[in-house]
């Protein structure tokens, strides 16, 4: 995909690489509006706002960032107009989520929450909402895109028609992609490590109940849910497809926001849950998460039963298959065969061509996972080893079995029609948001400040007559 196809500003932004000239010229400006697209202002602090984030990554914008950055902040203003005339809604758990993870991964590479506060001269609060704005902007941006391009399909004969135009010496490299089966086993939790887990969350909703403690401070101070912990234990509002069924049959149900829930138990642990506030169909909660640890012995044990099974496998008593079936923990996998299915990214949604598939590039992997397949040959079965639940940030024991492996190559109409699919759909795309683009812009009023005109701007049609 090129530049503006399933344009997505991330929160990192965009980094601050102005010619020297640009800098000095506009070094004096506090604040400008340097376009109005519609009824919206694309200020020059939007543009400088970027330079923080994209410094911390090392990475850079192609060209002068002072033409690069505002014109794809006016295809953003296109996108959102539309948004606000679909009426789009977002779902704010998710966009909530996707804060807070890119603040974790912020707090991590500058150490502290002091020293983001520092390095941004704001607030966490003031950058968790000024995140929040943008990351609900891009998922209005995306399912505006993902509308106008629903349609979207491809016959063979167009596939074979794209794959001859294309020169042999510019054929596409179609990178090693895997595919993986898994055997999962949760490290039994002992007795009385959830009696006291359940007996902390009992002192808790006592503490709440009496007026000692407010909710939101023990789930700041507590909650192993570390995404809502820094709001209270806040998930915003969202339905209820949306959260796990045991959570979601709880929370429903709560009509007093002074009164604390029973223990729920999930697949992610024990829960507390406190009502905000109910609209229609949709809800606000706060919860206090805790999980359960392993200890090393309960690892062991767990570590001790997977090797049992691995050697029936290797002994012919039954097949990984069968053993995923009907021994795996992994609910998702184990309705699979234990086949690793490939899906799409949480913090970015975006459809790549696997996605739906069982083939897997190295990247896409679990980092555990990748790294013992990397030497695995095919059909393969890895001893047991211990990993990280991505979903349920559980500690689990697994074992994995290569099924294939495809080494990387150059594209072949014969070995890769899916992924030169996926290309032809993918043109296809660009060509219809690229067409809806400049029909916005005649549409659309747009005013660039004289400074800012000088650019080779990457679109036509933004120097309306």
């Amino acid at each position: 995909m090129k530049h503006f196809i399933f344009l997505m500003i991330s929160l990192c932004g965009f980094i601050f690489q102005a010619q020297i000239q640009a800098q000095e010229s506009r070094s004096n400006v506090i604040d400008e509006v340097i376009w109005v697209v519609g009824d919206d202002a694309i200020f020059l602090s939007d543009v400088e706002n970027m330079r923080l984030d994209m410094q911390m990554r090392g990475q850079r914008v192609q060209g002068d960032p002072y033409c690069t950055i505002p014109e794809q902040l006016a295809v953003q203003k296109l996108f959102l107009h539309q948004a606000r005339l679909d009426s789009v809604e977002i779902n704010d758990s998710e966009v909530s989520g996707a804060v807070e993870r890119q603040l974790n991964y912020v707090i991590s590479q500058l150490g502290s929450p002091d020293k983001v506060e520092e390095y941004y001269n704001k607030t966490l609060n003031a950058i968790r909402e000024e995140w929040r704005n943008t990351a609900k902007d891009q998922e209005m941006i995306r399912k505006v895109q993902q509308d106008l391009v629903k349609n979207v399909k491809t016959t063979p004969s167009e596939v074979r028609t794209f794959y001859k135009r294309i020169p042999e010496d510019s054929l596409p490299y179609i990178p090693t992609t895997v595919e993986v089966e898994i055997i999962t086993i949760e490290p039994q939790v002992a007795l009385e490590e959830i009696d006291n887990i359940k007996s902390r969350l009992r002192e808790y909703t006592e503490q709440i109940t009496s007026g000692e403690k407010q909710f939101s401070t023990l789930a700041r101070l507590y909650s192993d849910d570390k995404e809502s912990a820094v709001r209270g234990g806040e998930l915003g509002f969202t339905g209820k497809t949306n959260l796990v069924p045991e959570f979601a049959a709880v929370a429903f149900d709560l009509n007093d926001p002074k009164r604390v829930s029973r223990i729920v138990e999930t697949e992610y642990g024990y829960h507390i849950i406190q009502l905000i506030e109910k609209r229609g169909d949709r809800i606000n909660v706060r919860h206090i998460l805790l999980r359960p640890h392993v200890t090393k012995e309960e690892v062991a044990a767990a570590t001790l039963t997977l090797d049992s099974i691995r050697n029936n496998i290797v002994a012919g008593k039954y097949t990984f298959e069968e053993g995923a079936t009907y021994m795996s923990y992994d609910k998702e996998t184990r309705n699979n065969k234990g086949l690793l299915v490939n899906t799409p990214n949480v913090i970015n949604p975006n459809q790549n061509e696997r996605s739906g598939t069982s083939r897997f590039e190295m990247s896409e992997l679990p980092a555990e996972i990748a790294k013992v397949v990397n030497t695995m040959a095919v059909n393969e079965i890895s001893k047991p080893f211990s990993m990280i639940n991505t979903k349920s940030s559980k500690e689990v024991v697994v074992i994995v079995k290569l099924k294939s492996r495809v080494e990387g190559h150059k594209a072949s109409l014969s070995d890769d029609f899916q992924a030169l699919k996926s290309m032809v759909e993918d043109e296809k795309r660009e060509d219809i948001i690229n067409t809806w683009i400049a029909k916005k812009q005649k549409e659309t009023y747009i005013r660039i400040n004289e400074n800012w005109k000088n650019c080779d701007f990457e679109k036509d049609g933004w120097l309306q007559k």
